[in-house]
């Protein structure tokens, strides 16, 4: 089964507010504005507010998906390795009784906030409304369906759907993603080429129905 939610590493950039706190880690993207919420004020959020709308994913062991650990140098003893300070349901280096550890799951396994997956390689399309001429660049997961990138180009063109998408005069499988329409990724050869992507990247030519739907 496809997920639903693909996002772009920009895409989770723009999340970096207090009011709206986005990280990814391990290839899955979530919220974390409803943690920042309940701990408001905490310095604990300190080290999670400073990666905002950035990949965390070197702060974890991607074999347990669990923290990283050391050997702790002056007890012996295995700790969590959090290099930016302790951050929330981490446990203090020592017994304390003002820590309470009756919160269930720590955020980073609690899938509550999962709100979709990092896309492993995004890439650079042109749509060209053959209609009125405008050309639109868009960046889009590799791992997204043609229908998919479609609810990304609505915010330029909101009766995409009334459109037949078309690469090199041939009809597009809308279920399917560029990759398994033949639309190959080439940015690997614009970058060894020197050839500027926004010039010569695949484009898909969208040819105007009788209807107008709007999604």
């Amino acid at each position: 089964m496809r997920p639903t939610n693909y996002f772009t590493p920009t895409e989770v950039s723009l999340h970096n507010t207090l009011g709206d706190l986005w990280v990814s880690y391990l290839g899955k993207v979530y919220d974390l504005t409803p943690l920042v919420n309940e701990f408001k004020g905490d310095v604990l959020l300190k080290p999670i507010i400073e990666c905002a709308g950035k990949d965390i994913s070197h702060w974890f062991d991607p074999k347990t998906k669990d923290i990283l650990t050391h050997i702790d140098p002056l007890s012996g003893c295995v700790k969590y390795y959090t290099p930016r300070g302790r951050f929330v349901h981490v446990p203090p280096p020592c017994p304390r009784t003002d820590w309470t550890n009756d919160f269930g799951r720590p955020w980073w396994r609690d899938t509550q906030y999962e709100v979709g997956l990092l896309s492993v390689k995004t890439r650079w399309i042109r749509i060209i409304n053959t209609l009125t001429s405008q050309e639109q660049g868009l960046e889009v997961c590799s791992e997204e369906t043609l229908n998919e990138i479609l609810q990304r180009y609505l915010r330029y063109n909101s009766h995409a759907a009334s459109y037949t998408w078309k690469h090199d005069c041939v009809n597009l499988d809308m279920s399917k993603t560029l990759e398994e329409n033949g639309i190959p990724d080439e940015d690997e050869a614009f970058y060894n080429t020197r050839m500027d992507r926004d010039l010569f990247s695949q484009s898909i030519c969208l040819y105007f129905n009788d209807d107008l739907t709007e999604l």
